[in-house]
């Protein structure tokens, strides 16, 4: 699975205007599986994201992890994230695992991830979504596993 794990202070994804996941202070995590991933490599990503030592600690360094804070998380799918660049302008996206298989671990991800103690929102798999986020720092991370 591929992943950007952005620290936020405030995100939220939208849906033809409706707003249907948010999150305060804590990360954005776009997330893509890829051909060949089991639910083995979605468990470590949320593993690995949820310990990620990227929020400040007392003396202003990066040394603390969503568990340690508290922090929330947004997650919304993003099978563009397997773009092929390559060849040519045009992207491929032949490497994204199959829709139904992407959607299965999305949400087997996304419940890894509440499994270790993080509060989770989510975006609507397949949907074409608006996400807006206030990114702190910033910080972005790519994270495949």
């Amino acid at each position: 699975m591929k992943s950007i794990v952005q620290r936020v202070t405030e995100a939220r994804v939208d849906i033809e205007g409706t707003t249907v996941g948010r999150c305060g202070p804590g990360v954005l995590i776009l997330v893509c599986a890829m051909q060949g991933d089991t639910d083995q490599n979605a468990e470590a990503l949320a593993s690995r994201i949820a310990r990620l030592r990227i929020f400040r600690d007392e003396a202003g360094r990066m040394n603390r992890s969503l568990l340690d804070t508290g922090g929330a998380a947004l997650v919304v799918s993003q099978f563009t994230l397997a773009a092929d660049t390559s060849r040519g302008n045009r992207p491929g996206f032949s490497d994204a695992a199959a829709p139904d298989v992407g959607a299965r671990l999305y949400e087997h991800f996304t419940a890894c991830l509440r499994d270790q103690g993080v509060t989770v929102e989510t975006g609507q798999f397949g949907a074409d979504m608006q996400v807006h986020l206030v990114n702190d720092g910033p910080v972005t991370i790519p994270i495949d596993r």
